[in-house]
């Protein structure tokens, strides 16, 4: 242990919070598919996506080529760039695996970049290092959106390279990182409003300096080209549309004065589901804290950080609420890019100014003496016990979510596959009760999807089956009819709830599905997670109710004759 002994005490908390990173993951490589992860935006979608873009051999396909696997041929465009990492470890490894080494990934780099930016630009000071560790690992353990990689976690790691080569620090290590942050993160999730918000960094620099930093501007536009390059599909697809798509029918504004000032405090008080920064109970408080106590102290360096970061984080909020409120209606009808586009992301930046806000609000707090440096101890410890708990372990077996394998249930479908006897390409299902990305996941094809980006054309084909449903329940007609991005099944007695798990004893009573539209887009079986009373008015046969195991789901396979 003589190492432990010559390493230096921050060096020691390095250790020891890399350490708790690792068994912070390690529940996702310990069980495998018996670990239990987000549903939402995750399994019920970009997982199965990987897989079914895999096995279509359109990986690489050009810019016309459809997966045929997916509403009779979804635009290969629909799952973007095969630049991705996230991709290529999917398509290496088995999706579990490859879902547990992107955690890892992210978060390491995350931790990484919150420090680097910490000790370089925000904290540097020497008596600062238990705020700069322990803040850098409670980023790099906030449940993100897994799918965006280092869309919002890198950007600390981003900031610090744009901030030294700003100072004029020129290394391979700053163009590096701004070279390969673009193949393991989301351009649209996040680093477009970043780089615009590094950009106004650079316009303040020319207005208040009077220099053009020719340096820093010209990471900004390397940066911005890897990410257009990369991202050329996206790019072909918003300049050389080929046909409106579902997006088309993208209605944002929606939100009465009142209901936009609630989504306000909503955002800025919890946050954003995509972005969870879990700062409800720790940060948040200190931050009126700090507010509070430096009053009289705003000339200081770090006040004046703060300051900023605190106002910063509020305008993030409002401007994520108003771009939902309805005022915005009449421009947007001119303009179908800014429905199209989804400029409310700008708040994707909010995880890392609230945690440059804790950490600068701590060592405010910290240079006030011993009591204020022991309740920035208990801060740091509360706010770590939070992430911690955030575990997705932990989280979704509270909730009683199903765990990978019960998710997928592959045995099941393959017993499904097996009775059905045909080539799966041979014929059409869908699915009610259930996420279509289940029967995508498992080989079959589907006329029902998740996807936010298909053709409006059969968007409409589509509502034809589920008219009457709609008719019966506005509140899914809107959801459907102002976003569509799930094309599924709905049915008015099941509400926006897409999964019934085998426990449910739900069952559908009074189902009007047009059949013959059904039919005539190609489908043949209906996968349902509940029984349908009235099946045969539908023009459906129950053919064989399906259960296992290790399955989530009781499956009543109907063939619509």
């Amino acid at each position: 242990m003589n190492f432990w002994k010559q390493w230096s005490v921050e060096k020691r908390h390095i250790f020891l919070a890399i350490t708790l990173l690792i068994l912070f993951v390690s529940p996702l490589f310990i069980l495998g598919e018996n670990a239990h992860i987000r549903i939402h935006d995750n399994l019920d979608s970009n997982i199965a996506w990987y897989k079914t873009l895999n096995n279509s051999g359109t990986l690489f396909g050009n810019i016309n080529d459809v997966v045929p696997q997916v509403i009779n041929g979804l635009p290969r465009n629909a799952y973007g760039t095969e630049f991705s990492g996230i991709q290529w470890l999917h398509a290496i490894f088995p999706s579990m695996f490859a879902y547990a080494l992107s955690q890892t990934i992210s978060r390491i780099f995350a931790f990484i970049g919150m420090y680097k930016l910490l000790v370089d630009h925000f904290i540097p000071s020497k008596d600062g290092y238990l705020i700069r560790v322990w803040v850098s690992l409670a980023f790099a353990l906030t449940p993100f959106w897994p799918s965006g990689m280092l869309s919002t976690l890198g950007m600390p790691l981003a900031l610090w390279a744009f901030l030294n080569i700003r100072r004029g620090k020129n290394t391979y290590k700053e163009w590096l990182t701004i070279i390969l942050l673009p193949f393991y993160s989301s351009f649209v999730l996040g680093f477009f409003f970043f780089l615009v918000a590094v950009s106004l960094l650079w316009v303040r620099d020319l207005f208040i300096k009077k220099r053009i930093n020719w340096t820093f501007l010209a990471s900004i536009v390397c940066m911005t080209f890897i990410y257009l390059a990369i991202e050329y599909r996206l790019v072909y697809s918003l300049l050389f549309p080929d046909e409106p798509t579902s997006r088309n029918e993208f209605f944002s504004s929606v939100l009465g004065f009142r209901r936009t000032i609630r989504l306000v405090f909503k955002n800025y008080i919890i946050g954003h589901t995509h972005v969870l920064a879990l700062h409800t109970l720790v940060i948040l408080p200190l931050s009126f804290i700090v507010l509070i106590m430096i009053r009289g102290d705003k000339k200081s360096g770090y006040a004046k950080k703060f300051m900023f970061l605190f106002v910063l984080n509020i305008l993030l909020s409002v401007w994520y609420a108003f771009w939902f409120f309805k005022g915005w209606e009449p421009l947007k009808e001119q303009f179908q890019l800014l429905n199209t586009f989804n400029f409310a992301r700008f708040h994707f930046l909010r995880p890392m100014v609230i945690y440059l806000m804790f950490a600068t609000g701590c060592y405010l707090l910290w240079q006030k003496g011993k009591f204020s440096q022991s309740f920035v101890k208990l801060c740091l410890l509360v706010q770590m016990i939070v992430v911690i708990t955030s575990n997705e372990e932990i989280v979704y077996r509270v909730y009683g979510s199903p765990n990978f394998k019960q998710f997928y249930a592959e045995k099941q479908f393959k017993k499904i596959e097996e009775y059905i006897g045909k080539p799966k390409a041979d014929y059409r299902v869908a699915s009610i009760g259930l996420h279509p990305a289940i029967s995508q996941y498992n080989g079959f094809y589907t006329i029902d999807t998740y996807n936010n980006f298909y053709p409006l054309k059969y968007k409409h084909q589509f509502r034809n089956i589920i008219a009457t449903e709609l008719d019966k329940n506005p509140k899914l007609e809107r959801y459907f009819d102002q976003w569509g991005g799930r094309c599924y099944i709905f049915v008015a007695e099941l509400g926006k709830k897409y999964d019934y798990e085998k426990d449910s004893n739900k069952e559908v009573k009074n189902l009007q599905l047009n059949t013959k539209v059904f039919k005539n887009m190609g489908g043949k079986y209906i996968f349902s997670a509940v029984p349908i009373k009235n099946a045969t008015q539908n023009g459906m046969k129950l053919m064989k109710t399906f259960d296992d195991q290790q399955s989530a789901w009781k499956i009543y396979l109907y063939e619509v004759i």
